[in-house]
């Protein structure tokens, strides 16, 4: 009966990414239930604690600047970055683009639909993998889930970037631009945190050229029974740093742990602050 049902599922899932279309896609069919591949183990409830995400304002002196980010980091993992050198016009042309090309007709986006990258991009339904404990068993026996979104992938470096004609149409010219400005953050954002780790200016930069840079678009489209599936499961992020731009819906939530000793922790919303960017460092100051 579990060989049956494995089968089942593996040929939905294949039927499924052969369609090529996406989430957005049996939103567009008009689905009025989730399908069995996007069912979620539920979570714990969510938290309602208030939680102000700290703030890093760049326009302050640098020894000032560096004293917030060595405290947000230590404290929260997370902070928000005003007064930076993107230019709003930039972040808000990246995230039109991106919602414009997800919500193209099908004929439109599904040439572009690629579970492996093609010439460093790639457009499709990732597949996460549930942790332990959220599958009850060992990982390596947990099945994968379908979120409910569909990413754009782009990946600039390590080496050659990316071949920008493979980028939809939509978003050939605003998303090259939205990474040559947050390759400028993300030095400074390197720089003040080699200064608040006490290492060299160009330490965390050199490992940013190692690494490269990873351009995730995600797209969430609405969802007939929104309980009952995640648009991501709980994760930490493999990179450096991350640098994320939120749009004004909301919805991203973070584990904070008070003092950031590990092992606990809630979870909280963080709330959209208009212009400014969000920054993850993980586990890198505490």
């Amino acid at each position: 009966m579990a060989a049956a049902k494995e089968c089942d599922a593996a040929a939905s899932l294949a039927d499924f990414h052969a369609s090529r279309a996406g989430v957005r896609g049996l939103v567009e069919s008009g689905v009025t239930a989730v399908p069995p591949l996007f069912l979620a183990p539920r979570p714990s409830p969510p938290t309602t604690t208030a939680f102000a995400i700290p703030t890093v304002d760049l326009s302050l002196p640098r020894s000032a600047t560096v004293a917030l980010v060595r405290a947000a980091a230590r404290t929260c993992g997370f902070f928000h970055v005003t007064n930076h050198c993107v230019p709003p016009g930039t972040v808000a042309s990246a995230v039109a683009a991106v919602r414009a090309f997800h919500e193209q007709p099908v004929a439109t986006r599904s040439p572009c639909y690629s579970l492996a990258p093609v010439g460093g991009v790639a457009y499709s339904t990732i597949p996460i993998q549930p942790s332990p404990q959220e599958s009850g068993h060992d990982q390596r026996a947990a099945a994968p889930l379908l979120p409910w979104r569909d990413s754009l992938v782009v990946r600039f470096g390590p080496g050659p970037g990316p071949d920008l004609g493979r980028l939809p149409a939509a978003c050939q010219d605003a998303l090259p631009e939205y990474q040559r400005s947050t390759t400028g953050f993300g030095k400074e954002m390197a720089g003040l945190l080699s200064e608040a780790l006490g290492v060299g200016a160009e330490r965390l930069e050199r490992a940013m050229q190692v690494e490269g840079w990873l351009m995730a678009c995600h797209y969430y489209p609405p969802c007939p029974e929104p309980d009952r599936v995640v648009g991501s499961l709980e994760h930490t992020d493999p990179s450096v740093f991350t640098v994320l731009a939120q749009d004004g819906v909301g919805g991203l939530q973070i584990r904070h742990e008070e003092g950031g000793g590990g092992g606990g922790g809630e979870w909280v919303d963080v709330a959209p602050v208009a212009g400014a960017l969000l920054v993850n460092v993980g586990d890198m100051l505490k």
